[in-house]
């Protein structure tokens, strides 16, 4: 495998990392001497991050329990720390590792620096730093239901992290969403809390549903022999409403309990909201433009 990448993306002002499966765009705001240092304190940080988690991969891959576990890298501890509130139902830190990177990695940018707003987005889940007066807008991996597919952050709204899950994206999915997006404190929790949301959009048993165990499409998958959706067929208006509504308590259940602060579920063309006075901001089309 190749070492740590950095480079710069066309527009100069966008900082392309990547090593192996962690493949991150960050952009940071402020003036010119802060963001050059910002960006060289990330650069330094990206070259021990991956061999750190594959040090305690084994263990990651195992599911949490009420009794958190001690992780000695930081970013293993972020994955542990948003699994453990979750762990009622079947997950493992690997539910989280996309965020945590992402949570580690904006740390590392911001460490002693004044700027006014930065995000790491780790293949679209993203941590995002703001300070007061400043906003950022997401591209959200929606079908333009009801807010355009963009929402605005405030720095007031103590948003931190947005990530998406479901069963056409990148990481296995046990539930038929095409994509849950949730606004969290951190990376790590919206990209926890997106996984078992999206999991709970489901239809358990329905023919029209293509099923298969995670081991077989990935040997070391963390799902271990787990049904994960390959395929959703026709489904009647009837049968998305339920989905989508099982999927919808399980996001309002973790709202109320302070896990998240929005979400967004999609699936054949339908979208329910969960905290939607945040989701339903109206954007100006800026040019900062974070992808969800």
């Amino acid at each position: 495998m190749i070492g740590p990448q950095a480079n710069w993306l066309q527009d100069g002002k966008r900082l392309h990392l990547n090593h192996g499966p962690i493949d991150l765009i960050i952009e940071a705001f402020g003036e010119d001497a802060e963001r050059r240092s910002a960006y060289r304190q990330a650069v330094a940080r990206f070259q021990t991050i991956l061999p750190e988690l594959v040090d305690e991969l084994t263990e990651l891959r195992r599911p949490a329990g009420k009794i958190q576990r001690r992780f000695m890298g930081p970013t293993a501890r972020r994955m542990e720390d948003a699994v453990v509130p979750l762990s009622h139902d079947f997950i493992t830190p690997m539910a989280a590792v996309a965020g945590s990177v992402a949570d580690e990695m904006l740390v590392a940018l911001t460490a002693g620096r004044k700027l006014t707003k930065a995000y790491v987005n780790n293949g679209g889940d993203s941590a995002l730093y703001l300070t007061e007066g400043h906003s950022l807008t997401l591209a959200i991996a929606g079908t333009g239901h009801g807010f355009a597919d963009r929402v605005v952050i405030l720095a007031e709204d103590g948003v931190g992290g947005v990530a998406t899950s479901g069963w056409r994206g990148r990481s296995f999915s046990l539930g038929i969403a095409d994509a849950v997006t949730v606004l969290a404190r951190s990376g790590a929790e919206a990209d926890a809390a997106a996984t078992l949301i999206a999991n709970a959009v489901n239809l358990p048993g329905h023919p029209a549903i293509a099923r298969t165990p995670a081991s077989s499409l990935a040997p070391d998958s963390d799902l271990g022999e787990r049904l994960v959706t390959t395929d959703v067929g026709h489904l009647t208006a009837l049968e998305v409403e339920a989905a989508l509504s099982c999927g919808l308590t399980n996001a309002e259940d973790f709202r109320r309990g302070g896990l998240i602060d929005a979400a967004a579920l999609f699936l054949a063309g339908q979208v329910r909201l969960c905290g939607a006075p945040t989701l339903l901001r109206p954007h100006h089309h800026p040019k900062e433009l974070v992808d969800a």
